[in-house]
Formats: C-alpha cells, sequence, structure tokens
C-alpha cells in the first residue's frame, strides 16, 4: 500500500517536471527526472515499506541430539568449575575464620597468663608472714601456748618437745 502511493507521488512529480515540448533533449528530459526524484525524497534514500505477513505458529523447533549433548557436556563442566571454585573460596573463608579463632585464643591465654601473675602476686602478699603475725596482733592473737597444738597424726608436739628434721626411709612392700 505504502509502495503504490511512493510510486503514484513520483510518476505526478515526473509527469509535472516533464514539458510538453517535444524538442527536449533526452539528456535533458533525464536530468529533469533525475531532479524530481531528489524533491520527492525525504533522505539519501527512497523509504520503502513492506507489509509481511508472517504466520510461525505452526512451526515447531527440530530436536538436534548433537547440541542437546554439547549443552549437557558445558553444563557439567561449568558445575565442576563453580564447585571447584566454591570449595576454594569455602577452604579460604575457613583459613581466615581459623585465624581469626587462633589469635582470640592467643589473646585469651595472654589475659590468662596476666590474671595468673596477678594472682601469684596476690597470694604472695596475703601470705607474707609478717603481714600475718601484724593481722594476728591487732586481732589480739598470741603464740599457741603448749598443748594447743596438735598435729594431723594425732600426736602431741608439745609433749615430746622439739623435733629435729630426720629422714626416714619408705618401707618396700613386695607383691
Amino acid at each position: 500500500m505504502a509502495t503504490s502511493a511512493m510510486a503514484g507521488q513520483q510518476i505526478e512529480m515526473m509527469g509535472a517536471a516533464r514539458p510538453h515540448r517535444r524538442t527536449q533533449s533526452v539528456a535533458e528530459r533525464n536530468r529533469s527526472l533525475l531532479e524530481a526524484q531528489r524533491k520527492a525524497r525525504r533522505g539519501p534514500t527512497p523509504e520503502v515499506f513492506f507489509a509481511k505477513h508472517i504466520d510461525n505458529t505452526r512451526l515447531v523447533k527440530a530436536d538436534d541430539p548433537e547440541r542437546r549433548r554439547e549443552m549437557r557436556q558445558f553444563t557439567v563442566a561449568m558445575s565442576m568449575l563453580f564447585l571447584l571454585v566454591m570449595v576454594y573460596v569455602w577452604q579460604h573463608f575457613m583459613a581466615i575464620e581459623i585465624g581469626y579463632r587462633v589469635e582470640a585464643q592467643r589473646q585469651q591465654v595472654e589475659q590468662l597468663r596476666e590474671q595468673n601473675h596477678q594472682l601469684r602476686l596476690s597470694e604472695a602478699q596475703l601470705t607474707d608472714p609478717e603481714r600475718i603475725d601484724k593481722l594476728a596482733k591487732q586481732l589480739g592473737l598470741d603464740a599457741p601456748q603448749p598443748g594447743q597444738v596438735i598435729r594431723p597424726d594425732g600426736s602431741n608436739a608439745s609433749a615430746e618437745g622439739p623435733v629435729w628434721a630426720e629422714v626416714k626411709t619408705p618401707a618396700i612392700v613386695a607383691r
């Protein structure tokens, strides 16, 4: 439809551009026709529209077993590559996480060492005999009288008198 309208326009312009004289030469006539065509154009080329009525509803794509096999191989290869990359990434992040855990535990060990050191210093200060003696005197306590001290083995320390350090050999029991 659009093509016939364009052709009709061009024919009218050619008819208007053609003089009615027979004395005009062929070259002049061709030149005037070319000018008329150029004026009728919108751009450098004429616009032509074709209406295509195509019905693809009955078309069915043919099954290609070779293409399907290639796609399956490609999918398997990409899946394996993805799996390998994910394993690598997982290992990398686990190594980083373990590094953080190790560092946190090192800091905890250092804190515990420092705390242990502080507790030992505190124990040494609290068990100082001079300090204990001062506290006992402030509370009104005296040195024990003879007969007040009883040993865990049941003997009376004051009844025997002073005891010198002695070495006792352990008894060997045969089984």
